[in-house]
């Protein structure tokens, strides 16, 4: 019997994803309180459009069905840690702009941005568990993004919060499908059951 296979993994495999779904759903929760600070702070308007943003992981996915387990965490992974660069960021011009002067919006960035990096934490033990080992983070300093006026910051800004809102739907359906299918499952788990 594999080691993915023993009880003891079995139902430490179950406490993860229902550890990893409860806190998906109370980052969705904050990420949406988050928005709502974040458009009355930056004086935009909430239903404004924001095209696709560079560097942002899209959570919608093709073939979601026919993902294994393994391939779901690998894509949660790799986005919560692309947003844990972007929230960073993020959260370093927020202060350039206003200082410490906003008592709401960069605490709430830095409560969001403390959740991102516990999440990616926990897919890697997930992951471990998989009897697949997270992947190594590529590079020590993430890449300098380009320098964009402060309109445009605002609005990648609008778009990441936006993207990682529905990552964190994607997650809790990922995470149910893995805790149904238990640990090690390298065939595909099938299609999302609804929210």
């Amino acid at each position: 019997m594999a080691a993915a296979d023993t009880p003891s993994a079995t139902l430490r495999h179950h406490d993860l994803c229902s550890r990893g779904i409860r806190l998906a759903r109370k980052m969705r929760s904050d990420v949406t309180d988050l928005l709502d600070i974040y458009v009355e702070r930056q004086g935009l308007d909430a239903s404004i459009s924001v095209a696709a943003v560079d560097g942002v992981p899209a959570a919608a996915a093709e073939c979601w069905a026919e993902q294994t387990g393994t391939q779901r965490l690998l894509d949660n992974l790799a986005a919560y840690r692309a947003f844990r660069t972007l929230l960073a960021q993020m959260l370093e011009e927020q202060r350039e702009q206003l200082g410490d002067a906003d008592a709401e919006l960069g605490p709430a960035l830095a409560a969001v941005l403390l959740q991102v990096s516990a999440f990616a934490y926990h897919l890697e033990e997930l992951l471990e568990l998989e009897s697949r080992g997270a992947p190594a983070e590529e590079g020590s300093e993430p890449p300098a993004l380009p320098r964009l006026s402060l309109f445009e910051q605002k609005l990648r800004g609008l778009g990441v919060l936006r993207e990682l809102a529905q990552w964190a739907v994607r997650s809790v359906r990922d995470l149910r499908q893995l805790a149904k299918h238990g640990p090690g499952s390298g065939t595909a788990l099938g299609l999302p059951e609804s929210q």
